[in-house]
């Protein structure tokens, strides 16, 4: 199989909205190459004993995202075609942030390549990491070696699937999770990914966690990871609350009212969603009929410069915000409806 690589060259300031503006674009993955130092945190969690030697002037990054060739019977002037098109189209989504950060050069370069490595090469610089005093995220390819008395371990092999628990706008999920989740809840995890967030809900006290992800892979990756973590993993084919339980299942809320009803079991105590302010904003109404006056809808995958919009779009759905959490350039806003 032979993928498409596209590399960007901008600024190290841009790096968050050229990755956020990928994802819109479907990219689910990113691999960013710049000059910034490692922090003494990241560096113990990386069990780094000389730290590489950068230029910390330069400024610049690359950040590089992959689509799959598909196998076609086109000549190359057509397939070098599609290629200009998809470069046209990531500029457009970059330069919407023009006004707001300095993209730097924003040269886009492609290459192909036919190594299926690199899908695997990330696991090197995924390893054990704290979130809080005892939440311990662990890949479940490494000994647990830092582990200390009442921990939560989590352990997690993301694959392709979002959700390390690494990412600002994961930490800011699992932070309302705590402050939220009572023992016994039943929880609804929009946009699941590997599973990250159920698990930790699960593991806070929840009694039941239901996931929904438009990723059929996402889904089978949150499945392998309940599983990893002594979860009792349930399979059924509609959606279904039983204490104790997790479940994950592929669909869209968004664009099939079929499916957005089937979740619709019992009004939740509380709903998350880590993904991105131009997703979130169409799953505000829907999401209402999932929620009771009391609940919370914790949300991230917002960066700051969208932060009043986001705020003004839940009011005008009928919610109120009742806290905001903040992690370098994103925001998570948690919601209650209006009363």
């Amino acid at each position: 199989m032979k993928w498409t690589v596209f590399t960007v060259t901008t600024t190290v300031e841009a790096e968050d909205y050229v990755c956020a503006a990928l994802a819109e674009l479907g990219y689910d993955g990113v691999e960013i190459i710049d000059n910034v130092p490692l922090t003494k945190e990241e560096e113990a969690a990386q069990f780094i004993d000389i730290p590489p030697v950068l230029d910390e002037n330069d400024l610049t990054s690359r950040i590089r995202c992959y689509a799959e060739i598909e196998e076609s019977s086109e000549d190359d002037s057509a397939l070098a075609g599609k290629v200009a098109d998809q470069v046209a189209a990531i500029r457009e989504a970059i330069e919407e942030y023009k006004d707001i950060v300095d993209l730097g050069e924003l040269n886009i370069e492609t290459t192909v390549t036919e190594d299926l490595e690199w899908i695997n090469n990330w696991k090197k610089y995924f390893h054990s990491f704290r979130i809080g005093e005892d939440i311990l995220i662990k890949p479940s390819w490494e000994e647990d070696t830092i582990a200390k008395e009442g921990d939560i371990i989590v352990e997690i092999d993301p694959g392709t699937a979002f959700g390390t628990g690494s990412h600002e706008t994961t930490w800011l999920c699992i932070e309302a999770l705590r402050a939220h989740v009572k023992p016994g809840d039943t929880i609804l995890d929009i946009g699941c990914g590997s599973g990250i967030l159920a698990i930790i809900a699960k593991k806070l006290g929840a009694g039941s966690c239901i996931g929904i992800d438009i990723d059929p892979i996402a889904v089978d990756v949150a499945k392998e990871n309940a599983v990893k973590n002594d979860l009792t993993l349930i399979t059924p084919e509609k959606p279904e609350i039983a204490d104790g339980t997790v479940s994950f299942f592929d669909g869209d809320i968004i664009t099939d009212e079929a499916t957005a009803d089937a979740f619709v079991l019992e009004r939740y105590p509380i709903v998350v969603a880590n993904i991105l302010a131009d997703v979130i904003k169409p799953m505000m109404p829907v999401v209402k009929k999932y929620l009771k006056p009391e609940s919370v809808f914790i949300t991230s995958g917002i960066l700051k410069t969208r932060e009043e919009e986001m705020c003004a779009e839940f009011e005008k759905n009928g919610y109120k915000v009742v806290e905001r959490r903040y992690r370098n350039d994103w925001v998570s806003l948690v919601v209650m409806l209006q009363d």
